[in-house]
């Protein structure tokens, strides 16, 4: 049931997937979703602390814009982990702004909080109404008494995200459009000869330089620079220009109101002279496409090692990596609205046929160096609509506190791309490692990055975690001698 304006509901939950929805079709404006943290002033403690799509999360790893999902219905997803939240935030404020339009052209429009563990509906807050606005905060998530809840709020601006932005305390770093800039005073004129002085005669080159030729005919002189900016200065002589930033650094932070960088996210680049790239939280994602892997098979390896003393198995015991057998695992979708799940026990999938991918093989000991592959036949790039390649436990330990993981793309006449992970501190026996996802004809690899928990009292139930995470909506049934 919706909420109405200004209700609230508690979140009894520990962690949660905050989905902002509308029903796409033709003159509908896109709509971008965000996250702002706010201290107990009411306002930011700085700009690091506002998380949309082009700082795509929070420094704690708490908040993450998780990106836009297409359909009759489009989706664009928050994922909170309230129990992560910094003991100096009091609140989260969800907001939305209008890309291309106003919310007045929206239709459906909605927020809605989800478990992220089960899928269920926690809280959900329809947005009736809306005119001119093109910045709206639909909700907030809110600490009270040591516990999260949900208020609906609905508050709408017609000053856009820049508005809405400076109310919470973000430093907004743009020209204004409506005020013209102030006339510059003409320069003074030249003073004049006394009487019975001479004129001074133009300046002459000196002797050894140059004169800089006129401007040739057609040609336009360079535009002035716009008012209040400062134009760079010019180079000494003799100074070299400043080195390129080295690779695995992280490009400045833009300013809110800025457009995105090209693709999706801060995009990871290749290191001179080859190598592999590496997804991390900081650069998250690469453009195949961009990148040139258009076609060929592109292999999705998995390898693991379990650190000493940390793993332990399902009774208790001490595990060597030898013993520890992961699965590589993926769920697909294709453009036609067909999907599924590849895994160890089920189905291995084809290559010349839907889906397109093909697990090699159920290695269940990590130590042999290929570890598990997927092949992904990039031949049908244009068909698949999403792939998102998890790993799960089968045997050897209880969870993935301990264990290292690491994921290894490989495509055709690309740099490997290489992510890891090694930071879980929960039960979780699945672990999301990338979502690759075709984006208006664009294919994006993403580093997920994500631990996932099995249902209670089912640890074997763990991939139908993952599919609710996602919003894949298998249909999923017992399997025999299986909880």
């Amino acid at each position: 049931m919706s909420m109405q304006k200004g209700a609230n509901t508690a979140v009894p939950v520990a962690s949660v997937r905050v989905e902002l929805g509308w029903q796409g079709g033709p003159g509908v404006p896109d709509a971008d979703a965000s996250a702002l943290l706010l201290a107990g002033t009411g306002k930011v403690r700085s700009d690091d602390d506002f998380v949309f799509y082009n700082q795509p999360v929070h420094g704690s790893g708490a908040v993450r814009h998780e990106g836009k999902q297409r359909g009759p219905t489009v989706r664009d997803v928050l994922a909170v982990d309230l129990a992560a939240v910094e003991t100096g935030i009091e609140k989260i404020v969800v907001a939305a702004s209008a890309d291309g339009g106003t919310f007045g052209q929206f239709q459906g429009l909605y927020v809605r909080v989800l478990d992220a563990s089960a899928g269920t509906e926690v809280a959900r807050f329809d947005n009736p109404g809306a005119t001119t606005e093109t910045a709206f905060v639909l909700g907030e998530l809110y600490r009270r008494q040591g516990a999260w809840k949900f208020r609906a709020i609905g508050q709408g601006y017609d000053s856009g995200l820049a508005g809405l932005a400076t109310d919470f305390g973000i430093s907004v770093d743009e020209p204004s459009q409506s005020a013209a800039p102030p006339v510059p005073p003409p320069p003074p004129a030249p003073p004049q000869p006394q009487y019975g002085q001479t004129p001074p005669s133009p300046p002459q080159p000196q002797y050894g330089q140059t004169p800089p030729p006129p401007p040739q005919y057609g040609q336009t002189p360079p535009p002035p620079p716009q008012y209040g900016q400062t134009p760079p200065p010019a180079p000494q002589y003799g100074q070299a220009p400043p080195p390129p930033p080295q690779y695995g650094q992280a490009p400045p932070a833009p300013q809110y109101g800025q457009p995105p960088a090209a693709g999706y996210g801060q995009q990871a680049q290749p290191p001179a002279g080859g190598g592999k790239i590496s997804l991390t939280k900081s650069s998250p994602s690469v453009s195949l496409t961009k990148h040139g892997a258009t076609s060929g098979n592109m292999r999705v390896n998995l390898n693991w090692t379990a650190r000493e003393g940390v793993a332990t198995g399902r009774f208790g015991k001490r595990r060597r990596g030898y013993d520890l057998d992961l699965d590589l695992c993926c769920l697909w979708e294709l453009m036609d609205g067909r999907k599924g799940i590849i895994h160890a026990v089920g189905d291995f999938g084809a290559l010349d046929r839907p889906p397109y991918i093909l697990l090699d093989k159920d290695d269940r000991t990590g130590s042999v160096e290929t570890g598990e592959n997927l092949t992904i036949n990039l031949d049908f790039a244009a068909q698949f609509k999403r792939i998102l390649v998890f790993a799960e436990i089968y045997d050897g330990a209880d969870d993935f506190r301990g264990l290292d993981a690491i994921a290894t793309l490989y495509p055709v006449g690309s740099p490997p791309i290489e992510m890891r992970m090694d930071d879980c501190h929960d039960a979780s026996r699945d672990a999301v490692l990338a979502l690759i996802e075709n984006m208006n004809g664009e294919l994006v690899v993403r580093r997920e990055g994500r631990f996932v928990l099995p249902p209670p009292g089912r640890p074997r139930w763990g991939k139908m975690s993952v599919d609710q995470a996602y919003t894949w909506n298998l249909e999923w049934v017992a399997s025999r001698g299986k909880d």
